[in-house]
């Protein structure tokens, strides 16, 4: 075989080898063992059977099941200002940089180099008049075969940590939206709640009033006007912590929207009736939480990193194989001609023959990260179902409890009613007045209380369930969208981020489909 066949064949079999695609250290797949292909944690949620439930998926945007048009706006325009979300928006991009980065070692890498220099026999002396000046320019090309898999493997990495970094920001979009709906919540139940007891506060004066007109005329005591105006002033003592509750929230809205405290929103001064659900809330079951969750994405999305990292050291055991070319002139600047050119073309072998211990070394610690990985994915998906149980636990008691403070009220206003007419045609003291009177307060302030907590506990639920975080196909635009469920990614390039992003890498995810 001639030297010419030898290296044609030579060529042709690294081609092949290239093509072939081998692949250094293991493929990623979810383990069989993995918490999240348990069929216990992919079934329906155990809190999940009540009415108050429905099996239907959480929707994309869930605050829009309240059909409030003022929550939708509050929440679009947190989405598009939010500061922790353009911090989130800037780790994705920076994570689709480096996907760029890990691609580029797969392109022809081009090296330029000149030289000029006098030569003079004899060491390292002056040059002597006459003496030869040479030259060397020329250009190098090499490009990579990636026989053992390692750049792929890279690439993956990066892929799938670009990933973790969009699910990453996905959390904290959900996080956004259900601090928004909580503080507009609070807002508005705080308000109902000075109403209560601003209400309380009116039957109290009344009485107070009824009190000092029967001392007056000989019916009544100092003492007993004493203790209707204790009352009056104990119910009035509470009304400024709820005014600064209700402000507390108001502030938190305007920051989680990118407005300064002085630009909150105004036309929630006098809101008093918060955002309600008017049909079974939407829960789905364990399958599609785990799919819906970001945090549960990010946590895979990590361990196929760290699958992938066993493959880039793996790689670092085989030899480094590249085709590559040069071309260039070299000679006497006396002499420059075509003659001077020269080139040569084919396949480079580079073998550093690194430390194989150390190799294996790293090789077995990006093992024990997939490890780590894979336990952090487990415990994931196990908070995950926790928090989803526990949250509709939660709801469930505190719908129980709502109803019974509202019979409970209905009851003490009878009661406090009985007790004044009573007292007027002196049928009962004044004693039984007050106490009524309390309890009506108590009650009242109660249900004020549960029904903020019931909006809290449902927003809490929301949150367990991820939110119903979808993001929107991609549309080659990147003006902000001015609809709800439009993108909100102000800033992210045309044709970059979410480009790439869009393109699965090889073993690609495999839970989270979206």
């Amino acid at each position: 075989m001639t030297g010419k066949t030898l290296r044609s064949a030579l060529l042709v079999s690294l081609l092949v080898l290239e093509l072939s695609g081998c692949m250094s250290g293991p493929n990623y797949r979810v383990p069989d063992n993995a918490a999240a292909l348990a069929p216990a944690a992919q079934r329906d949620f155990v809190g999940g059977g009540d009415a108050i439930y429905s099996q239907a998926s959480l929707p994309d945007q869930w605050w829009s099941l309240y059909d409030d048009p003022r929550l939708n706006a509050f929440v679009l325009e947190a989405l598009k200002a939010n500061t922790d979300l353009r911090a989130a928006d800037a780790n994705l991009r920076r994570a689709s940089e480096l996907v760029q980065e890990a691609e580029a070692a797969r392109s022809i890498q081009t090296n330029i180099s000149t030289s000029a220099a006098a030569a003079h026999v004899g060491g390292y002396t002056l040059a002597q008049p006459g003496a030869p000046y040479t030259y060397v320019l020329g250009m190098s090309l090499s490009l990579p075969l990636d026989l053992a898999g390692g750049i792929r493997r890279g690439i993956e990495a990066a892929n799938a940590n670009a990933e973790a970094a969009q699910a990453a920001r996905d959390h904290v979009r959900v996080v956004v939206a259900a601090a928004v709906t909580r503080a507009y919540a609070n807002a508005c139940s705080a308000n109902r709640t000075l109403a209560a007891m601003k209400h309380v506060l009116d039957v109290q004066r009344e009485t107070l009033d009824v009190t000092r007109r029967l001392a007056a005329s000989g019916r009544g005591t100092v003492f007993d006007v004493s203790r209707a105006r204790a009352a009056a002033n104990e119910s009035e003592a509470a009304i400024p912590a709820i005014v600064a509750t209700r402000q507390a929230a108001l502030l938190e809205l305007a920051a989680l929207m990118g407005r300064v405290a002085a630009d909150y929103p105004k036309e929630l001064d006098d809101c008093i009736q918060p955002p309600e659900l008017k049909r079974a809330l939407p829960i789905g079951d364990g399958w599609q939480l785990i799919q819906r969750r970001p945090d549960i994405r990010k946590a895979e999305c990590n361990l196929a990193a760290m699958t992938a990292m066993i493959g880039v050291e793996t790689a670092q055991l085989y030899p480094q194989v590249s085709l590559g070319g040069s071309a260039g002139f070299a000679g006497q600047f006396s002499a420059i001609s075509s003659a001077n050119f020269g080139g040569s073309i084919g396949p480079l072998l580079s073998w550093n023959m690194p430390n194989r211990t150390a190799v294996r070394a790293r090789i077995a610690e990006a093992s024990a990260g997939a490890d780590a990985a894979l336990a952090d994915f487990d415990g994931s998906v196990l908070q995950a179902l926790k928090q989803t149980e526990s949250a509709l636990s939660a709801y469930s008691q505190e719908i129980n409890r709502e109803r019974s403070l509202a019979q409970a009220r209905g009851d003490a206003e009878n009661a406090s009613e009985q007790a004044n007419r009573l007292f007027r045609f002196g049928r009962t003291s004044f004693i039984d007045v007050l106490s009524a009177e309390s309890a009506l307060a108590n009650v009242e302030s109660s249900l004020a209380s549960s029904r903020a907590q019931l909006i809290d506990r449902q927003i809490d639920l929301f949150l367990a369930l991820g939110g119903g975080w979808k993001d929107p196909p991609f549309t080659g635009s990147s003006e902000p969208g001015t609809e709800l469920g439009a993108s909100v990614d102000v800033g992210l390039p045309v044709n970059s981020t979410k480009e790439r992003l869009n393109k699965r890498p090889v073993g690609a995810i495999s839970i989270l489909a979206r």
